[in-house]
């Protein structure tokens, strides 16, 4: 994998925007306008929201995230894709580097809507 440079420096108060939390998702569902997304529902303990990812050609099976934590950014504008609103966005690793990418999971379980930083 060729690395790729740095991003330019932020400050720690652009940083500190960023609401990054910990979900578990409890389904997953096809998006039927859609040759990359997939639905995930989200508990993050006091609420549930639907997040679209881009997921459907990356996985041999999608539906094996179900039951898992992963970090997610909660505090983006809500967005509508192929016919379905998002509630925010799926943090993993690789995608950028054009890896395969995998999920950003805490090392052990924490309670849902536990904040990264």
């Amino acid at each position: 994998m060729q690395q790729a440079a740095i991003k330019e420096l932020i400050s720690i108060e652009d940083l500190e925007k960023l609401d990054i939390r910990v979900g578990t998702i409890t389904s997953v569902s096809e998006v039927k306008e859609s040759r990359k997304l997939m639905k995930l529902t989200v508990d993050f303990g006091d609420h549930v929201r639907s997040i679209l990812s881009g997921i459907k050609q990356e996985r041999e099976n999608p539906a094996e995230l179900e039951g898992q934590q992963a970090l997610f950014v909660v505090n983006l504008p809500e967005r509508k894709m192929a016919g379905e609103l998002s509630q925010g966005m799926l943090f993993d690793i690789g995608y950028a580097d054009k890896l395969i990418p995998c999920l950003a999971v805490p090392e052990k379980e924490v309670p849902n809507g536990s904040r990264a930083g």
